[in-house]
C-alpha cells in the first residue's frame, strides 16, 4: 500500500500486493502508487511472470507519450516494429517510441519487469 508523506509518496516491498488486473493473464502486477501521486500524468508497477510464458501476446500499440522497462531480474524479448527481436537481462532496459508495435514474445519464469508510462491510464489496440 502507498502512504503519502507530504510531498513523498513511499511504496514499500514489505507491503507489496501483486494482483493479476493487468494486460496479460500469466502476469501479476504490483501498482507502485505513482498513478495516485501525479494525478494520473504518471504511472509506475512491477510486472511479475506468475506462470510460464508458453506463447507470444500478440502485437499491440499503446497511446501514451513514454514506456520504458526496466529487467529487475530474469529475461524476456520482445519483437519491435522496425526493429526485430530485442532480448532483455536483468539490469536491461528498453524505451518504447510512443505508438510502436510490439510484443512480448518470451520471459523466463523469474521475470520481473519495473514498466513506467506517462500518462498512467493509456489505450491499447491490436497492430
Amino acid at each position: 500500500m502507498s502512504q503519502t508523506i507530504r510531498r513523498v509518496t513511499v511504496n514499500r516491498a514489505s507491503d507489496a500486493r501483486f494482483e493479476g488486473d493487468g494486460l496479460r493473464d500469466n502476469f501479476v502486477y504490483r501498482d507502485l502508487g505513482i498513478k495516485q501521486a501525479t494525478g494520473g500524468k504518471a504511472g509506475a508497477h512491477v510486472i511479475r511472470a506468475a506462470q510460464p510464458m508458453t506463447e507470444a501476446h500478440g502485437r499491440h500499440r499503446h497511446g501514451l507519450e513514454f514506456q520504458m522497462v526496466y529487467v529487475l531480474q530474469g529475461h524476456c524479448r520482445f519483437w519491435y516494429e522496425g526493429d526485430g527481436e530485442v532480448a532483455l537481462s536483468a539490469g536491461d532496459s528498453v524505451y518504447q517510441t510512443p505508438g510502436i508495435a510490439h510484443e512480448l514474445t518470451s520471459c523466463s519464469d523469474d521475470c520481473e519487469l519495473l514498466e513506467i508510462t506517462l500518462p498512467a491510464d493509456f489505450t491499447t489496440e491490436d497492430a
